[in-house]
């Protein structure tokens, strides 16, 4: 029945190398030319940046045990095409983090196009708007929603993940950083020093 689940996990793993490779894009240049290793590093940053979502999205909706806070679990929102309900807590919770999340992402994408995200290259770094709050609001983003879809979804495993998550968008940010650095220097290091990786500082810090 889990099996699914597992097939996520592990294919979320199998594409960190791959998102590794992508973002050395000096040394693809160096490598194969500059056409071409500019080429091959968007080719790998498509295959796995979609890769890695869409064994993201399986985490959440495979078969997996089910959860309800016990909180106000007996309010739900009944849906007859699946024989089931949410509870309203639940519900609550997941608008809260998803669309928190939903607009982090956005955001950083409109800063710095779509074809950026998806290829994980850029021609300048931006410290503007939300930029200037975390240096990869995509990728925090995309954790809040993790957490606010598995408890929509009452999906225990999804929930139980979320360590694993943050870890493997940890390495990714880290790795993203190190071939940032090695592009644009002292202006990425500075850029460092201002703004923190995914956890934004409280105010007076």
């Amino acid at each position: 029945m889990y099996i699914w689940f597992l097939i996520c996990v592990l294919g979320e793993i199998i594409t960190l190398p791959l998102n590794f490779l992508s973002v050395e894009h000096l040394r693809l240049q160096e490598r194969h030319g500059k056409d071409k290793g500019t080429k091959i590093g968007e080719t790998l940053g498509l295959v796995s940046g979609w890769g890695f979502f869409l064994f993201w999205i399986g985490i959440w909706i495979s078969p997996q045990p089910r959860f309800t806070v016990p909180v106000l679990h007996d309010l739900s929102i009944p849906i007859p095409t699946i024989d089931s309900a949410i509870p309203l807590l639940h519900l609550a919770i997941s608008i809260l983090f998803v669309g928190l999340g939903t607009r982090l992402a956005i955001s950083g994408i409109r800063k710095t196009t779509l074809k950026t995200a998806e290829t994980h290259r850029t021609e300048k770094i931006v410290t503007q708007g939300v930029y200037s709050i975390v240096r990869h609001p995509q990728y925090l983003g995309g954790l809040l929603a993790h957490f606010g879809i598995s408890i929509l979804f009452s999906a225990l495993y999804s929930l139980f993940s979320t360590p694993l998550m943050i870890v493997l968008v940890y390495f990714i940010s880290w790795k993203e950083e190190k071939e940032l650095i090695r592009e644009f220097g002292k202006e990425y290091e500075d850029y460092k020093e201002k703004v923190p990786m995914l956890m934004p500082r409280l105010r007076g810090q």
